[in-house]
């Protein structure tokens, strides 16, 4: 009998390697080389199961159809935010988070409000039907349509897919299913490779809606091989801090809407509820003005949120001064801080700075600068600023408050949750103005902190 070949391949950036090595030259991560034995021919074994499609064949770009495929709406306008408007047919998508934070509970609210209309297969690989069905009970969900199967095997839930024929296929989760010809165990590179292969090819060639569950690791990456994300066309993260009810979905990848989208839910008794009004969950709550305590506009996918920031600044008693952020870049406030002695005069060298953004959000963009720079200062004064003001710019290491992008939808956003005072960038001056908001424009970081006196 024939040896199978056995390569290695790094779990995080998918580089496949002849022999083992400690480190991969790829992405030059440590201890990340793994071994793995390819089954038999994937899009081979796919032909025979009679779901691999036709042989693809040349085309004219221009004869192309450019007809969009009609959208499934799932009943949840937050997780249809986040994927762009609904499911597409023929799609794959990878849904991830740490255990409890809610992703088979949105799955299975989903799933039974589609089975009514659509033919749903739901595959549980890590509970029995029992354990389904008792959560689906709890959660009070229609359950008299919706098809669930208990199993492990790709060719088995294939074969199944192919007498059932559903529209919708649920895989909970990707590191507990198998390929019977592949030699490892459940959950390793090779394995969840071939399978989500075998099932990535099936939703093509058959226009089915394929939902992937995926575990994440300690430092909150998904597990298993990164050629898994390459894979499928559309990756979310299912967000949780532990002492919170709140959940955020955000899309990491999306070959059919915005990235970075931004979904919020409410984990209430009976499942996960939407949050209509994402930004009153991050605004404060003081009942009086509060030293560092600001709020800023942050955009998160196409919608703006309000946020509160709070800074606090306390005298170091160590030789280091530290910086801390929560929900923001540690360096950036670094850098930031160097501005506002350089440029304004503030020395904060012999203080600790910690940043934090209530509620557990986290910002990528650099709207939050003169806000943090503001709050700092509010701080270091033991001054409370105005609880009606607003500020948002990206600061420049020459001092320079810099526009950034939907000014005026982050206005709108502001003056709708009846703030009355804002502070931004001069590229962002609306020409019209906002009903109700009282605009101030400033061009230097000096300028901003002028207005604080």
């Amino acid at each position: 009998m024939a040896k199978s070949k056995v390569q290695f391949v790094c779990t995080d950036c998918g580089a496949e390697f002849a022999k083992w090595a400690g480190q991969c030259s790829e992405c030059k991560a440590w201890n990340t080389i793994t071994e793995f034995r390819p089954g038999k021919a994937t899009v081979a074994q796919a032909r025979k199961q009679g779901f691999a499609g036709q042989l693809s064949t040349i085309a004219k770009l221009s004869d192309v159809s450019l007809d969009e495929k009609q959208r499934i709406h799932t009943g949840i306008g937050e997780l249809d935010r986040v994927l762009g408007g609904g499911l597409v047919p023929g799609s794959a998508i990878l849904i991830g988070g740490h255990p409890g934070a809610g992703k088979s509970t949105i799955l299975l609210q989903t799933t039974c409000k589609l089975a009514a209309e659509q033919s749903v297969l739901y595959v549980t690989g890590e509970e029995s039907l029992q354990q389904v069905a008792m959560r689906a009970k709890r959660l009070r969900l229609p359950t008299d349509q919706l098809n669930a199967l208990a199993e492990t095997s790709v060719e088995q839930i294939l074969q199944t897919c192919n007498d059932v024929q559903p529209k919708i296929l649920v895989i909970d989760s990707i590191q507990v299913v198998h390929v019977e010809t592949v030699e490892s165990a459940p959950g390793s590179v090779s394995q969840v490779r071939e399978s989500a292969a075998l099932l990535t090819q099936y939703a093509k060639a058959t226009g089915t809606v394929l939902l992937l569950v995926g575990h994440v690791t300690k430092d909150g990456s998904l597990a298993g091989p990164k050629v898994l994300e390459h894979m499928i066309d559309a990756s979310v993260m299912l967000e949780s801090s532990g002492d919170s009810r709140f959940r955020t979905l955000r899309a990491i990848k999306n070959r059919f809407g915005a990235v970075n989208e931004l979904g919020v839910f409410a984990m209430m008794e009976y499942g996960l509820k939407e949050v209509a009004n994402p930004s009153a969950i991050f605004l404060n709550q003081h009942e009086k003005p509060a030293p560092g305590s600001l709020v800023t506009v942050a955009w998160e996918g196409t919608r703006p949120i309000l946020i509160e920031l709070q800074a606090l600044v306390d005298e170091s008693h160590y030789g280091n001064p530290k910086r801390v952020t929560v929900g923001l870049d540690t360096n950036r406030l670094t850098m930031l801080l160097a501005v506002l002695n350089r440029h304004a005069g503030v020395f904060t060298g012999d203080q600790d700075v910690f940043i934090n953004l209530v509620g557990g959000m986290r910002v990528n963009e650099t709207s939050s600068d003169l806000a943090m720079l503001l709050a700092v200062l509010s701080s270091l004064r033991d001054k409370p600023l105005d609880q009606q003001l607003c500020v948002f710019g990206e600061v420049g290491l020459s001092g320079e408050i810099r526009p950034v992008p939907n000014g005026q939808e982050r206005l709108n956003e502001a003056a709708k949750h009846g703030f009355t005072h804002a502070i931004v960038p001069k590229g962002n001056m609306p020409k019209q103005g906002v009903a109700g908001l009282t605009i101030n424009a400033v061009t230097r970081l000096d300028e901003a902190l002028s207005l604080l006196r």
